[in-house]
């Protein structure tokens, strides 16, 4: 296999779980889903295209990780023995969110609940360039927009978003 290419096989990325080729459907599908059969090695090698999109390859960018936990201080700990990063005081425009910084520029937030009906959750939030447009599209995709666009001093505009059960952000500097 080439190391330079953005593919893998179909043998190779299945058998890494045991799941068998011929009940996985890869993309999107109207059709209905089959369970997976666990411990099946695929019969072939067809290869799975792992290449992003030219138009939107730089949109795909991670801004800012939202930890929302009961227990904040054992999960700065946590993240910061396993990845050797140092999380600063609270920012209070993140919700009293402890911070660090990635590498590419954006930074990870774990903060406590900001209220009673606020569930622990990781949250990702992708940098976008339009975030008024970014949230009609989750709207007419069928998210159910959870926060609309609010600015952030000093950092920008997010908003938050429902589908399929997962919650999402969006980000716009």
């Amino acid at each position: 296999m080439n190391t330079t290419d953005h593919s893998i096989t179909r043998r190779r990325a299945l058998s890494l779980v045991g799941v068998s080729l011929t009940t996985v459907h890869f993309g999107c599908s109207r059709e209905e889903p089959v369970a997976p059969q666990v411990g099946t090695v695929p019969a072939d090698d067809a290869p799975i295209e792992n290449k992003p999109d030219e138009k939107h390859r730089e949109s795909m960018n991670l801004h800012y990780l939202e930890i929302v936990t009961t227990d904040v201080d054992a999960a700065c700990k946590l993240y910061s023995q396993i990845h050797g990063v140092t999380f600063g005081d609270a920012v209070q425009n993140l919700g009293g969110a402890r911070t660090a910084n990635f590498k590419n520029g954006g930074m990870m937030g774990i903060r406590a609940p900001m209220h009673a009906g606020e569930k622990p959750v990781t949250r990702a939030y992708i940098l976008v360039e339009n975030i008024e447009s970014s949230v009609a599209d989750a709207v007419k995709a069928g998210a159910k927009i959870a926060v609309p666009p609010m600015k952030i001093e000093g950092h920008g505009q997010c908003a938050i978003y429902f589908l399929g059960g997962i919650e999402a952000g969006l980000w716009q500097l």
